[in-house]
């Protein structure tokens, strides 16, 4: 039974007593009933402020995308971009485009600008028409579009809504980023059962090719048109991050002012909607003109969908912005580099004073004396033997440098290490009759000798697993042809310098102590400056004003076929961040297209396409491996992996799209590869790996005669304390020279084959790109 005037409930059988039951007995008998959540702020200590936190983050995210919101759809915000694509050849662009002005004009005329404001929808609009086979202004066009509408013709056969070349640009528009996409279906039929089972059945052809949040909308009639454009005025667009970081500005119009002073350039002209960021007048500008909007959406404004923008004399000029002489950022691209820098000077006198003392407290010279002789005995014996041992062809000054790594081997140098009492056990045995007999091609001429070697070649042909294999030359010395080459201990703890033998091109590029927290300063940077309100900067534009750029000392052949192709194709100017009009090494991770078949060579000319830059280079193919400091040059792109690629280009922060198009004369760009930016490390090395091949000719166990791995006894007295393997495993090195034909002896750590091939890596910094 329950007290007078409260209700007492059955209690709920729990194996653990919650909270509120265990401080029941700390409420008074009125508050019994209504134990649960406490009224007011009772939160105290580090609770009370995650919750704060929380609560400041949901704010702050809610007012991030209302004012998204207001600056992608509002009065002031830059007309939206759409860019029809068609996805075959049999697509008709142009009677798409016709209908969508049409439908989007006040007056209901197509007009001849491609950009419209409709007062009926609330949405300024610019209409591109990608033309199917031009895939540079394809590309150009996808990275101003704020949605991408893919256009499919119904009349085609199912599974040929997608042509080649509309495959080869999806891909590409992949690798740089899509923005908001939709799937606009023409040439339906009219009957409404025939025309859903259609179009039902042309999405389930096209899903796999879109992202799943793309709709998929009949496009015939003008009610077909006017719900896909309210869907377009109600859709949240997204864009690539990479476009949201710099201001950008498609130009609807190009002009030019001549200069008699400077003959050959002038000053372009470039009118257009300012997109994503504020710009400032101090970006390598020379002047800022924020002009009145064409094309305004007011309720009652006058027709002005049909007529064309005006001359630069007509256009209203509301606002010129002139940069700061002392804040505006200097084009530099190279850095100057200093001729005396690096050189050696004649040592002064503390110093030459100072190398005479280390000289005479220096240890003694090593003397190689007969065992069991005591001090007194040495003092009486002359330096025959060291004459003779300096006359030696095996003594250490003849010989190539080997790199040693530190006392951390791989599993196979530390397998060779075990191997290496094997070895010296061997040396010692009693010496076969191949070390005083003389090689069977003493007596070849020099043809003869020649044919064995391709004889042997093309034998050894069908198992050529290794691409690094070159040949050593006959008429010259291999100590000669590779003198910029050494060996390894091991690949990946022998140290190797990195500012060694730099081309001359490296002192005029830069490069930071430590790239990331450089982008991370010139990225806050920028946020600040887009987040300070207008009244506090005299030198930026905000976003969605109509400008006109003035850039100086343009080329005027440049600035003459910019005007003519306005019309035609997008003109973009953007801004840099700090710093990205520099030069320095970039490294892109880089994977070849599956549908282009040629082979691409490393230093071979190729096209950049790296967010809304462009430019030419030769890149360095090297393998993509994070754990090791260096890496290894690659001749050739492979298929079906990421490799490294090298370039001399302009700094750009990561992280930023690529696409890289092969260019030719003949026929037009073609999709090669794709990828994206990974760092700006000029340090980086990038090792060049040749691979010299021997053929055993005569086999005693470990021991083995190999030949025409050189040609002359000095070089293998040079090449000596580089390591050899074969290619069944073995490891060995090189005991001495046999005969004057460059054969020799070398011992290894297991039993040789006789049909085996006997190698030697060598090394070279290859950064000439």
């Amino acid at each position: 039974m329950g007290r007078s005037g409260v209700q007492v409930n059955k209690a709920h059988k729990t194996r653990v007593s919650s909270k509120s039951s265990r401080n029941l007995h700390k409420t008074s008998l009125q508050d019994r009933g209504r134990i649960g959540k406490p009224e007011g702020n009772h939160v105290k200590g580090a609770k009370a402020a995650r919750l704060q936190r929380a609560k400041m983050v949901r704010e702050q995210k809610r007012a991030a995308v209302l004012k998204e919101k207001r600056e992608s759809g509002g009065l002031s915000s830059a007309p939206r971009v759409i860019v029809l694509f068609p996805l075959s050849a049999s697509v008709d662009l142009n009677s798409l485009g016709e209908d969508v002005l049409k439908l989007l004009s006040t007056d209901g005329d197509v007009t001849s600008s491609s950009t419209v404001a409709s007062s009926e929808h609330k949405l300024r609009t610019t209409v591109l028409k990608a033309p199917h086979g031009d895939l540079l202004t394809c590309m150009e066009m996808a990275k101003v579009a704020d949605l991408i509408a893919f256009v499919a013709s119904a009349n085609e056969d199912i599974s040929s809504l997608i042509d080649s070349f509309g495959s080869q640009c999806l891909s590409v528009l992949r690798s740089i980023g899509l923005p908001s996409t939709a799937v606009l279906i023409r040439d339906l039929p009219s009957e409404l059962k025939k025309k859903n089972k259609l179009k039902k059945m042309c999405a389930s052809r096209l899903a796999s090719e879109f992202p799943k949040d793309c709709n998929f909308d009949p496009a015939d009639t003008t009610d077909e048109l006017h719900q896909f454009m309210g869907l377009l005025k109600a859709q949240r667009l997204s864009v690539p991050h990479w476009r949201k970081q710099r201001p950008y500005v498609m130009a609807q119009k190009v002009g030019m002012l001549v200069d008699d002073t400077t003959p050959g350039k002038c000053t372009l002209l470039l009118s257009g909607y300012l997109r994503a960021r504020k710009l400032s007048v101090n970006q390598l500008l020379s002047k800022v003109e924020v002009l009145k909007d064409p094309f305004p959406l007011l309720n009652e404004r006058r027709k002005q969908n049909s007529m064309e923008l005006d001359d630069s004399h007509d256009e209203e000029v509301l606002r010129s912005l002139v940069p700061d002489p002392m804040k505006q950022e200097p084009l530099v691209t190279e850095n100057t580099p200093d001729p005396l820098e690096g050189e050696q000077t004649w040592p002064t006198e503390a110093e030459m004073a100072e190398a005479d003392r280390n000289q005479k407290q220096g240890k003694p010279k090593k003397r190689s004396l007969p065992r069991g002789t005591s001090e007194y005995q040495a003092a009486w014996i002359i330096d025959e033997i060291d004459e003779e041992d300096s006359d030696n062809g095996d003594s250490y000054d003849d010989r190539m440098v080997l790199d040693r790594g530190e006392d951390h081997y791989s599993n196979q140098d530390q397998d060779f290490e075990d191997d290496k009492e094997t070895l010296y056990v061997q040396d010692m045995d009693n010496e076969t009759h191949n070390d005083s007999e003389m090689m069977d091609d003493e007596t070849l001429t020099r043809e003869q000798y020649e044919d064995q070697i391709k004889k042997i070649k093309e034998a050894h042909a069908e198992d050529e697993e290794f691409p690094d294999e070159v040949e050593t030359p006959i008429d010259q010395p291999a100590r000669k042809r590779f003198a910029k080459y050494r060996g390894l201990k091991s690949f990946r703890t022998s140290p190797w310098d990195p500012n060694e033998s730099l081309p001359q091109d490296y002192a005029r590029i830069f490069a930071f102590d430590n790239v990331a927290r450089t982008q991370k300063l010139v990225l806050k940077q920028a946020l600040k400056m887009e987040e300070e309100e207008e009244e506090s900067r005299d030198d930026c534009v905000p976003t969605g004003s109509y400008v006109r750029l003035h850039i100086k000392e343009v080329p005027l052949v440049a600035a003459s076929k910019l005007s003519s192709i306005v019309s035609t194709k997008p003109i973009i100017a953007f801004g840099l961040l700090q710093h990205e009009s520099k030069m320095s090494v970039l490294r892109f991770s880089l994977k070849k297209y599956d549908g282009y078949e040629d082979p691409i060579k490393t230093k071979e000319e190729l096209m950049f396409h790296v967010g809304f830059r462009q430019f030419v280079a030769r890149p360095v193919f090297s393998t993509d491996n994070i754990s090791l400091d260096k890496q290894v040059m690659e001749r050739f792109l492979h298929p079906g992996r990421f490799s490294l690629a090298s370039v001399y280009g302009p700094i750009s922060f990561p992280s930023l799209p690529l696409v890289v198009l092969k260019i030719s004369d003949a026929d037009a760009p073609a999709f090669a590869a794709f990828g994206s930016l990974k760092s700006i490390e000029p340090s980086k090395i990038v090792l060049k790996k040749i691979i010299l091949t021997g053929y055993p000719q005569r086999v005693s166990k470990m021991k083995a005669s190999v030949r025409y791995m050189f040609h002359k006894p000095e070089d293998v007295r040079w090449f000596k304390p580089v390591e050899v393997w074969t290619k069944c495993g073995r490891r060995g090195r090189v005991k001495e020279p046999v005969g004057t034909h460059g054969a020799m002896k070398c011992i290894f750590n297991g039993v040789v084959q006789q049909h085996d091939v006997v190698c030697m890596n060598l090394y070279k910094f290859d950064i000439n790109f």
